[in-house]
């Protein structure tokens, strides 16, 4: 490739009937002596699925950062290990919004290698404001939460 040419793009997921697809491949920075996947890397994984998924779906969560308007913390977490992830798997991280509230959004999440489930994870968050206090999601937010809700395709 010509040092001209442009690089490729990160890698991106994308909607295909309200679930997100992540995909991404596991390198040996991701595994621990045994050579499996590091158990917490699950949860990384799982955070850029997300954030990927809230990015595709049009909530732009560095703006309301900035802006001062609030930002989403977790506030409870699950997760299922059932089969180990190795060096140079390809996988994908399925995400699909669980429930939607006034100040909440629960997602469950599935880490997969082709069709075999490895983990699974139910993730709740709250928006809160700048000063940690919950408060209302923009509006704009709860209604691409709840069109996902609903099974409703997301198309940027």
């Amino acid at each position: 490739m010509p040092v001209s040419d442009p690089l490729p793009a990160p890698a991106t997921g994308r909607f295909i009937a309200a679930m997100h697809h992540f995909p991404l491949r596991i390198y040996f920075e991701d595994t621990d002596l045994s050579g499996l996947v590091y158990h917490a890397n699950y949860l990384r994984y799982m955070e850029r699925a997300r954030s990927d998924m809230l990015r595709i779906a049009g909530i732009d969560l560095r703006a309301g950062h900035e802006g001062g308007e609030g930002v989403y913390a977790v506030t409870e977490l699950s997760i299922r290990y059932r089969r180990p992830a190795r060096l140079d798997d390809d996988l994908m991280v399925v995400s699909r919004v669980a429930a939607v509230g006034a100040a909440t959004c629960s997602i469950h999440q599935t880490v997969m290698r082709g069709e075999e489930v490895l983990t699974q994870g139910d993730v709740s968050v709250a928006y809160l404001t700048p000063g940690g206090r919950p408060q209302r999601q923009p509006k704009a937010w709860t209604d691409i939460f709840s069109r996902l809700l609903r099974g409703e395709d997301i198309h940027p």
